[in-house]
């Protein structure tokens, strides 16, 4: 038998055949689970995930920004309004190169290197997907020009905003305050979700007292779009819900008075009601502009403002901190009245000097030779500083700081506006807390006369002025007089809050208010030239020193710098019959109060009471008769 024969295992190669079979079935069975797996996975697990995002792509969500509410005057006059202008902005995710769309942009818009440097700002406090404005408030002839080429800048569009807007500049900035970019700080602190699509928050001054009332509420707005962003129609709508608006107390146009009237010279006026605490006018001068915070002031513009000497951010009636001076005797004189220390006819003698027992040191009274014997009434009339030296040493710090207290000294007033300082009224706690030093009698003899550690606001100042006129009602100030709802109409009265004083004998109010009326009405007062013919004046002039005179130094006013000039101060109410309005001024660096700061209040008082439409005039009117001193 020739050659090889070959012979076959079937059976083995049948059993190798079943084998990788089994195995190719198993590999095709777990990929075939795999996807499976996978489009139950994508199916039915994360089904709604997907389909949000599935949704995403032809579905956005828009935030709809409310419309801010308006802050009006007393006359319904604009403070603070909202002015129709189209920014240019950006939304990085959609652009493929951010800085040589910034370069192509600028060669159609000018864009400053501060557009630049606020974009990038705002651009790292934003999500990406968040439109930026590059470019704020474009002229009509710069949207013309952009629109014919936007077809080149993807991501890129204009867009129509509300812009704050406050006409009255200086004259309001203090009071109304301002809105500004919403900062990372700010996020902390607000509903993040209230403002998506708003760039702007209040940041001083009512705006930022008032924001929530303000501001109002989100609207949301879903809408299809098309493969390049744009949208197609609108899916659902969810309006906002405009912030409501506020009527304030301030009058305008004694607002306008009362900065007049300061002159060239820096200081405050506040002006209240005092039946009401409605702040009538409030003035710091110098002010400032508040338009270029809306949208974000200057580096070079900001440190300009903040390194000025005078110090326009600063709002002095609201936190400036002074001596009273001699516009706390009566305080001090109703202090001893009540507190059962002295009686109205009890009269104690001025040599010209005190000194307490025991002590060297003489306290000097501004008038050399004294005043001789000396009751109450004539110690507020001639502004006698012996008389309230030795009746400040009799009542003793404990209890006179804890009566001065009741006229809000040394504590906020209360009103409805951010940053309020509370001054310092002096106790042996106050010295303790913040010397670690006990207190010395010297201190509290020259308490009597608003001097020392003594320090208040000139709306503290006219809050308790207010308070005397009103025999011991305090009025808290307050600023906003009514909420006002623009769709509706709807008008709400803001709450009246007061303090009542304690009163131990109306008749000792009755005395100090006759006493205040003396030192405008009476032959001796320091502020007689106030007296006039039209209404009664009830007064009190105050000068606080700068610095302190040596024991055995005299203040020469023209030998002292101007920085270092006595302030000037004045605290009145009119008429006195029926108080109508009450006012504190001071005059930084004028010297005495009743030549410097009283002829200011005087402009205000007459610009209120016999003005066009002052008080008197329009009572005048319905009687037919002229308004005349009783």
């Amino acid at each position: 038998m020739s050659g090889n024969l070959d012979f076959k295992d079937y059976r083995r190669e049948g059993r190798l055949f079943t084998h990788r079979a089994i195995v190719a079935g198993l590999m095709v069975f777990i990929l075939l689970g795999s996807i499976v797996g996978r489009m139950v996975y994508l199916q039915v697990i994360d089904h709604d995930h997907f389909t949000t995002l599935a949704q995403d792509n032809r579905v956005k969500l828009i935030p709809l920004p409310p419309t801010r509410g308006l802050i009006y005057d007393r006359k319904n006059r604009l403070l603070a309004l909202n002015r129709p202008a189209f920014n240019l902005e950006i939304i990085p995710e959609v652009v493929p190169d951010l800085e040589q769309s910034l370069v192509e942009l600028a060669t159609l818009i000018e864009i400053s290197p501060a557009d630049r440097e606020r974009f990038y700002k705002l651009k790292r406090q934003k999500r990406r997907f968040e439109s930026i404005p590059i470019k704020l408030d474009i002229s009509q002839e710069e949207a013309a020009l952009f629109a014919v080429n936007r077809y080149k800048f993807p991501g890129v569009s204009i867009k129509a905003r509300l812009t704050r807007t406050y006409p009255m500049k200086d004259l309001m900035a203090h009071v109304v305050g301002y809105v500004g970019r919403i900062s990372l700080q700010d996020l902390k602190t607000i509903d993040a979700s209230n403002y998506a699509g708003t760039t702007y928050i209040g940041k001083t001054g009512v705006e930022k007292s008032y924001e929530d009332i303000l501001h109002g509420k989100v609207g949301l707005q879903q809408v299809e779009v098309n493969a390049l962003g744009k949208a197609v129609r609108v899916l659902q709508e969810t309006p906002p819900e405009p912030g409501r608006s506020l009527r304030l107390n301030i009058d305008i146009d004694l607002q306008r008075v009362a900065l007049d009237a300061l002159g060239d010279v820096n200081g405050a006026v506040v002006a209240i009601d005092p039946k009401t605490g409605g702040v009538l006018a409030m003035v710091s001068k110098p002010g400032y502009d508040s338009n270029p915070f809306v949208e974000g002031i200057s580096s070079k513009d900001y440190q300009a403002l903040r390194q000025d000497p005078d110090n326009p951010l600063f709002n002095r009636a609201l936190q400036g901190a002074y001596p009273p001076g001699s516009t706390i005797k009566p305080f001090m004189g109703l202090a001893g009245l009540e507190l059962g220390f002295i009686d109205a006819k009890e009269k104690k003698y001025c040599p010209g000097f005190f000194q307490l027992p025991g002590h060297d040191h003489k306290y000097r009274d501004w008038k050399k030779g004294g005043h001789g014997p000396m009751d109450v009434d004539a110690a507020i009339t001639q502004s006698c500083d012996v008389f309230f030296y030795q009746l400040a040493h009799e009542i003793g710090i404990d209890k006179l700081q804890q009566y001065l207290k009741e006229f809000r000294f040394g504590e906020k007033t209360g009103i409805d506006l951010v940053g309020e300082r509370t001054g310092i009224r002096p106790s042996r706690e106050w010295k303790r807390k913040r010397y670690k030093q006990v207190w010395f009698p010297g201190e509290t003899v020259i308490i009597g006369i608003g001097q020392g550690s003594f320090e208040v606001t000139p709306l503290q100042l006219a809050a308790a002025t207010a308070a005397i006129a009103n025999g011991g009602v305090y009025m808290q100030p307050q600023l906003v007089d009514e909420v006002v709802d623009e769709s509706t109409g709807e008008v709400k009265a803001t709450e009246k809050k007061a303090h009542i004083i304690p009163v131990s004998k109306p008749a000792n109010w009755d005395k100090i208010r006759e006493a205040m009326e003396h030192v405008v009405q009476g032959p001796r007062g320091t502020a007689r030239r106030l007296k006039n013919e039209h209404y009664l004046i009830a007064g009190k002039t105050g000068t606080a020193q700068v610095f302190t005179v040596k024991q055995d130094e005299e203040y020469e006013e023209s030998k002292v710098s101007k920085k270092n000039r006595d302030h000037a101060l004045f605290i009145a109410y009119a008429p006195v019959e029926d108080p109508q309005i009450a006012v504190a001024v001071i005059v930084e660096n004028g010297g005495h109060g009743g030549s410097t700061a009283a002829p200011v209040a005087k402009k205000v008082m007459d610009a209120w009471l016999l003005g066009d439409r002052g008080k008197l005039s329009a009572q005048a009117e319905k009687t037919g008769t002229a308004g005349e001193a009783n």
